[in-house]
């Protein structure tokens, strides 16, 4: 085997476990005083969950989320918040349940984007050869890291990017929506006060009086 394939096989062996990713990307639409759950499978104790959601349009933007380990215990909750971006670990081989809550509205629906990501630690050994392949092997090691740790950078970035665009477009298509309403309410009063108008003109040169003889 070549030095260039002793350097290579670390480095494949680190890819396969930086791979080593369960992810769910998901949109729902949550209706109002509905309470809509999602769960993920954790195979061994101490791996990574990684949750994220965002609140894309409908109402004031937030939710009442809640995740539990498989034993019922609680992990995280909140109210009316409009997105979150946590990462815990598993201590609990099982279903882990990610829960979504619309109950503080009773008209308006909910479109809720999220992640659930669950994955393994990668781990390093120790090079069973002190040597130059193992320092190269190390530095090689920390660059792929470091753009592991970028790439995550530009996801959150995107995500950030893409919610205020969907909550922009919600704001904008609601106002929308309010500027129609109110031109078809404000043609209707016009219309309405000009056969009033008309109504009260007739009315007025075509009504017979009394008359008296003298």
């Amino acid at each position: 085997m070549t030095l260039h394939q002793h350097w290579l096989l670390p480095v494949f062996g680190l890819l396969f476990f930086l791979n080593q990713v369960h992810a769910s990307a998901l949109t729902t639409a949550i209706s109002p005083n509905e309470r809509l759950c999602f769960f993920a499978d954790v195979d061994k104790a101490g791996e990574k969950i990684g949750f994220y959601f965002a609140v894309q349009s409908g109402g004031t933007f937030d939710i009442d989320f809640e995740v539990k380990d498989p034993n019922e215990k609680v992990l995280l909750d909140g109210q009316r918040e409009h997105q979150g971006d946590y990462v815990f670990t598993a201590n609990t081989v099982g279903e882990y349940s990610f829960c979504f809550e619309n109950d503080m509205s009773t008209l308006t629906e909910k479109l809720v984007d999220f992640d659930i990501m669950v994955e393994s630690e990668p781990r390093r050994e120790a090079p069973a050869k002190p040597g130059q392949i193992s320092e190269q092997t190390s530095a090689l090691e920390e660059s792929i890291f470091r753009l592991n740790g970028y790439l995550m950078n530009i996801i959150r970035t995107q995500k950030y990017f893409h919610t205020r665009e969907n909550r922009g477009f919600s704001i904008v298509k609601g106002t929308q929506n309010s500027l129609f309403w109110y031109a078809v309410l404000e043609t209707g009063a016009v219309i309405g006060m000009a056969v009033l108008q008309v109504y009260i003109l007739q009315t007025f040169f075509t009504k017979t009086g009394r008359r008296y003889k003298v």
